[in-house]
C-alpha cells in the first residue's frame, strides 16, 4: 500500500498506557515513510517510557509542559497546533478519549487538540472491560461526531491477562489508517501531468543560464495530486529533491527537452499543472570550449525558447491547464493577462524576489479561475493540498 506520509508533519501524542512501549516504533516507521515527527507526552506516559527515548528516535526534544517559557511567548500549544499536518495519539487511554470527547483541555496534549485545525486521530489502547464500557463507547461516538478519527482497536491477549478488544493496532495498520486521512478522491480516475523545477540553458561546457526555482512547489503538487487519487507523471528539470514514489518521473535539462516531453504526453492527460520555471531564452551559439575572460563586455545572442503552455493550449485535445505566474509587481494583473493570453483554465500567481517564492519552503498565492482565491503564507506541502482541492472543484465544474 502506498503511504501518503512523505513531507507530512505528524504530532504524536503518547498517553499513560503500557502500549506506550510501541511508540518508538511508530515514530521510526513514520520517519521511514518520510514524515517529520514531534512528540508530546503526558505525565503518566512518562511512567512507561522516557522522554529521552522519544527524543532519540524522533530527533527532536519532547514536549511535556503546557506552559513552556522557551516556546513561542510561552504558548507552546499554539505553536505546535499550527505546525502539525495531523495529530496522532497512540496509545490513547480511556481518560484522554473522555477529555477530548468533552472538550476538556487540562494538559498540553488536550489543549493543543482544541487549538489545532489539523485532523486528529486516536489509536486506543486499554483493558477490554474499559473499552467495552458504555461510557467509553459513548465518548468514542462523541469524538467521532467532531469529525475526528478512531484507529482500531485490535483484539487479543492483553497485559493484564484478559483477552478481547482494546489492544493497540499494529504499527503498520496505524500508519495505513493515518495515511488514509491524507488520501482523498478529488482527482480519482484522472491523469495529471506536472512540470517542475528550472531548466538549464548551456552557454559553454561549464556554464549555463537558469533561475532560482527549487522544484519544491511542483513536487508538492505532484504528491498532492497523487494523494487525491490521480495517476501522476512528473516532468522535472534539474533539482536537488528526492524522486517521488508512486508516479512516473521524466528528467529533462533544457527548455526544449521539457517542451518535447510535455508535448509527447499532454494530449493523453486530463490536467496539466505547468509549475516549472522554464527559461524564456537560450544561447544562440553554445561555445565548444570554455569562454575565457577577454573583453570587459561579453555579448550573448539569445533565441526565444518554445512556450510550453501556449503550445499545449493549441492542441486539438488539450487538457485542463493550470499555469503559474511568478511576478515581482502587479501580481494579480500580470497573472490574469497571462492566463487570457495563453488560454489557461486557471493560473496561480505569487510574488517572487527578496526570499519569497522561488527556493523558499513557504509560499502565498492568488488563485485565478472563474473565481479568485487568496491562500495565505503556509508551507508548500499544505499549500499544494489546498490548491489541488481548488483545482479539482474547478475541473469538475468547468465546461
Amino acid at each position: 500500500m502506498t503511504l501518503f506520509l512523505a513531507h507530512k508533519k505528524i504530532l504524536l501524542g503518547i498517553t499513560g498506557s503500557i502500549a506506550a512501549y510501541k511508540s518508538p516504533d511508530i515514530v521510526r516507521r513514520l520517519r521511514e515513510a518520510g514524515a517529520e515527527v514531534r512528540v508530546v507526552m503526558t505525565e503518566n506516559a512518562k511512567r512507561f517510557i522516557t522522554p529521552l527515548t522519544m527524543q532519540a528516535v524522533s530527533g527532536y526534544p519532547v514536549h511535556e509542559e503546557l506552559f513552556d517559557v522557551q516556546a513561542e511567548a510561552a504558548m507552546g500549544h499554539i505553536e505546535l497546533a499550527r505546525w502539525a499536518d495531523a495529530i496522532l495519539i497512540a496509545p490513547a487511554t480511556a481518560s484522554v478519549i473522555a477529555r477530548l470527547a468533552h472538550g476538556i483541555a487540562d494538559d498540553l496534549l488536550t489543549t493543543l487538540c482544541l487549538a489545532t485545525k489539523a485532523p486528529i486521530a486516536i489509536a486506543p489502547a486499554m483493558n477490554q472491560g474499559m473499552w467495552n464500557h458504555t461510557l467509553t463507547q459513548e465518548n468514542i461516538q462523541l469524538f467521532l461526531q467532531k469529525n475526528r478519527h478512531v484507529l482500531g482497536t485490535a483484539e487479543g491477549s492483553q497485559a493484564c491477562g484478559d483477552t478481547g478488544p482494546g489492544r493497540l493496532l499494529e504499527t503498520s495498520e496505524i500508519l495505513e489508517k493515518l495515511s488514509a486521512l491524507f488520501a482523498n478522491g478529488a482527482l480519482a480516475g484522472l491523469k495529471v501531468l506536472v512540470s517542475a523545477g528550472p531548466t538549464h540553458e548551456a552557454i559553454d561546457p561549464v556554464r549555463f543560464m537558469t533561475n532560482g526555482s527549487s522544484g519544491k512547489m511542483g513536487y508538492a503538487l505532484a504528491h498532492a495530486a497523487r494523494e487525491a487519487g490521480a495517476a501522476v507523471t512528473l516532468i522535472s528539470g534539474p533539482v536537488h529533491l528526492a524522486q517521488p514514489a508512486a508516479m512516473d518521473v521524466i528528467s529533462v535539462v533544457t527548455a526544449e527537452e521539457m517542451h518535447a516531453a510535455v508535448m509527447r504526453k499532454a494530449a493523453d492527460y486530463d490536467i496539466f499543472l505547468a509549475v516549472a520555471a522554464v527559461s524564456d531564452y537560450r544561447s544562440n551559439i553554445i561555445a565548444e570550449q570554455k569562454i575565457h575572460k577577454r573583453e570587459a563586455i561579453e555579448t550573448l545572442s539569445l533565441l526565444r525558447n518554445p512556450d510550453i503552455v501556449a503550445s499545449v493550449s493549441q492542441l486539438p485535445k488539450k487538457p485542463f491547464i493550470v499555469g503559474f505566474a511568478a511576478e515581482t509587481e502587479n501580481v494579480r494583473e500580470q497573472a490574469e493577462q497571462k492566463r487570457q493570453r495563453k488560454n489557461m483554465n486557471m493560473i496561480i500567481a505569487n510574488r517572487v524576489g527578496n526570499g519569497a517564492g522561488m527556493g523558499a519552503d513557504e509560499n502565498e498565492v492568488i488563485v485565478i479561475g472563474r473565481q479568485v482565491n487568496h491562500l495565505p503564507l503556509m508551507s508548500k506541502q499544505k499549500l499544494a493540498r489546498e490548491l489541488i482541492q481548488l483545482i479539482a472543484m474547478e475541473y469538475h465544474t468547468h465546461d
